[in-house]
């Protein structure tokens, strides 16, 4: 900050808009500045350690004689603008011409805006005055150049204050976001744990005294009653909650390192005694505890204090309350995570029963059930009956919010997820798209759901050979899930594992092989040795080994996988089709062609009845299948495959995608078996290219051995030579 400058902000904004300056005004004259970022040098000179004092000209203004001229010299000695955006403030003269004024002063790339109503563009409910929308040419007028508001929001269901007051922060230091984010949960972490412990006991307070209080007559001496208990029952849980944390104080620890999990420990084993009496009170902190467990990918401590918050919460209320559907809710979600799907199925069509009842069949809470509801109906397969759920949860979100919001954006992203799994790419990456581009609108630049819906999106776009598209999206998500949860948790191992799978088919084996070890590592650490994502990621792991020449060690890692998804899947789940027919074709290369036709009747036995008869899936393994009628020199059974693949793969897959190539370039072999030599000459040459984007290892090799086997079969030595040669 230089020395010219007597204030740290100026707060431009419209008389309609007047409370949130008055609050802006004083949330950023309290914030105190991180100690370790006070003094470092950033672009706007040291880093200080307050942000007072803030221009906030009804205050300023109180004593000037000159409007004009006060406000030009108050904007001229401040280092920032802050334009607070609404319909009034986009029509108010005073804020825009405030905004010109600072932006002649060549400070641009100084005005930061908070938006606090409206939408940026709707014509009728414009929150960006004129000032803001284009950027300012040399002679100090506005040009015709769109300029790019950097812009926090506050509006309903956007961020929330404390993330409005960090980003604007950030922004006027010149630090990163991540910094102070970090040192503000470290510097929140008790006050926030007691605000929402006394905050969910006061909740449960007044559902038990409702039956004392029915009994009152005097309604004062009824609202008494109920303050005196819910103030004596905040007062016990904020002992409580400032007793656990205490150890995280210097003072307490005597400088020993005390990690989140031991914390959370502690709090855990003294629930059950320290508030014995309150039942209520303990349930609200189990289920609280169990979530941030869940949240720390730690599933196994979460799902036995949630459960427990359950059962003491259905003694006090019976089934049918609020309190009971969102523990059962809580449970089936982490239930999910730690893959008991039957009984997260169980809970959560439990929890839906009571919601519809208790809140109305269009509701939030119901629409988040059916949410968690269609995440277990995926973990079994079950994709057809997943959809109507998911439009269920979109029309309620509509009804609900508009537009634009975080909640609908989760119903796209389900859709886009739904029928990528049916097969339907083209259709899930268009969805998966909008749901990126609004998580952006609702979260800005960094954000759990926003790093989620980017490594969809890039997941969906590999699978459509998109692979130079989805590597820049899935880096990203992987560096967002990093800096958001460390280097050991499940969001971060789920980038990592589709990081691999983008470098894999771009061809970087090493890097795929470290991400795919990586995300084997952190999952075992959290997961144990038998989950489906340890499966998913001894599977990952074979096919780069088999790619790097090791057969043998491949082959056993597939395995495992196999009999892993077998054993907490089941026999029917897709997954264990997936790994049968890559096994198969493994098998078919070391020619034990009887367990390979074994796996490949069991893949298409699964396939067809999970997913149906047309889905890609299933013609991905009678691809495999025709390449086991070739290598048995059954040559018209394999082309019939061959082309049945081909016509279930055009209904979903651009023709020139490497997986109708795979199918065509055996149909290719099978004419040369029957010697068929110009169809099969057609279909080898058109196959070759699109092959060479496959993520099977050897793939293209293989079509391009079929062509010297064509060209030796056919007579023609010298174009056998050439293909020989690998040209």
């Amino acid at each position: 900050m230089e020395q010219e400058f007597k204030y740290r902000a100026f707060i431009s904004y419209s008389h309609a808009d007047e409370e949130w300056a008055k609050w802006l005004h004083r949330a950023l004259e309290t914030y105190r500045v991180p100690k370790h970022l006070v003094g470092r040098e950033t672009e706007f000179g040291p880093v200080p350690e307050r942000l007072a004092p803030v221009f906030r000209d009804r205050d300023e203004l109180a004593t000037a004689t000159n409007l004009g001229e006060t406000l030009t010299r108050a904007l001229r000695l401040s280092a920032n603008q802050i334009v607070i955006c609404s319909p009034a403030a986009a029509k108010s003269r005073w804020v825009n011409e405030e905004i010109l004024t600072y932006k002649r002063l060549g400070r641009e790339h100084r005005v930061f805006c908070l938006i606090v109503d409206g939408e940026p563009g709707d014509q009728s409910r414009e929150c960006f005055p004129p000032a803001l929308l284009y950027q300012m040419g040399p002679d100090g007028e506005l040009t015709d150049q769109r300029s790019e508001p950097i812009a926090a929001d506050a509006r309903p269901g956007k961020d929330p204050k404390i993330d409005v007051k960090l980003k604007l922060v950030a922004g006027m230091l010149g630090v990163g976001l991540d910094e102070l984010k970090q040192r503000e949960a470290h510097r929140r972490h008790v006050r926030m744990m007691i605000l929402a412990a006394a905050s969910f006991a006061g909740m449960a307070i007044t559902s038990t005294l409702a039956t004392a209080a029915w009994f009152a007559r005097n309604e004062a001496e009824r609202q008494r009653v109920r303050a005196e208990a819910e103030a004596e029952t905040a007062k016990q849980t904020t002992r409580f909650m400032v007793d656990l944390f205490k150890v995280s104080d210097p003072s307490e620890s005597l400088g020993n390192s005390i990690t989140a999990r031991e914390i959370l420990d502690k709090g855990a084993a003294r629930i059950e005694k320290e508030l014995a009496g309150q039942p209520a009170i303990q349930a609200t902190l189990m289920d609280t505890m169990g979530t941030v467990y869940t949240s720390l990918g730690l599933y196994e401590p979460a799902v036995s204090l949630v459960r427990q918050g359950y059962d003491k919460r259905l003694q006090l209320w019976g089934n049918e309350h609020p309190e009971v559907a969102s523990s059962l809710n809580h449970l089936g979600e982490v239930l999910r995570l730690k893959s008991d799907y039957a009984e997260a199925e169980a809970r959560l069509r439990a929890a839906l029963q009571i919601r519809r009842k208790m809140f109305g069949d269009s509701s939030a809470e119901v629409a988040n059930t059916i949410s968690s509801l269609v995440e277990t109906l995926w973990e079994k397969g079950e994709y057809a009956q997943a959809e109507p759920l998911i439009r269920e949860a979109l029309r309620i979100r509509h009804s609900l919010y508009g537009t634009i919001h975080a909640d609908i954006a989760r119903s796209l992203e389900d859709l886009g997820l739904n029928y990528f799994q049916q097969g339907k790419y083209e259709e899930a990456v268009s969805f998966l798209r909008e749901a990126v581009a609004m998580r952006r609108q609702v979260h800005g630049t960094i954000h759990p759901a926003l790093a989620q819906a980017m490594g969809n999106l890039s997941w969906a776009l590999f699978n459509l050979g998109k692979n130079e598209e989805a590597e820049p999206l899935v880096r990203l998500s992987l560096s967002m899930n990093r800096q958001l949860y460390g280097d050991t948790h499940p969001e971060t191992a789920a980038s990592l594992n589709n990081l691999g799978y983008v470098t894999e088919a771009l061809g970087d084996l090493a890097e795929a092989e470290k991400s795919y070890r990586e995300a084997l590592a952190v999952n075992r650490k959290l997961l144990g040795e038998a989950h489906p994502m340890i499966a998913v990621n001894l599977s990952n792991l074979a096919f780069v080994e088999y790619a790097l020449g090791r057969r043998a060690e491949a082959i056993d890692l597939l395995r495992s996988s196999i009999e892993m998804s077998r054993r907490v899947l089941g026999s029917e789940h897709p997954d264990v089709a997936g790994g049968a027919a890559s096994l198969a074709y493994w098998l078919i290369e070391e020619r034990q062609f009887d367990e390979a036709a074994a796996l490949l009747d069991e893949s298409l036995a699964i396939r067809r009845k999970a997913l149906g008869e047309r889905h890609p899936q299933v013609a991905g393994t009678l691809t495999v299948k025709a390449n086991l009628m070739l290598a048995q020199r059954r040559h018209e059974e394999a082309r019939e495959l061959a082309v049945q693949s081909r016509q279930i793969l055009a209904e979903s897959l651009p023709a020139d995608s490497w997986q109708v190539a795979a199918a065509m370039n055996v149909e290719g072999a099978a004419l040369t078996q029957a010697g068929q030599y110009p169809d099969a000459e057609r279909l080898l040459l058109a196959s070759r290219a699109p092959l060479a984007q496959a993520p099977i290892p050897n793939l293209a090799e293989k079509g391009r051995l079929r062509l010297v086997e064509l060209y030796t079969a056919w007579g023609k030595p010298e174009e056998a030579s050439k293909y020989r040669a690998g040209s």
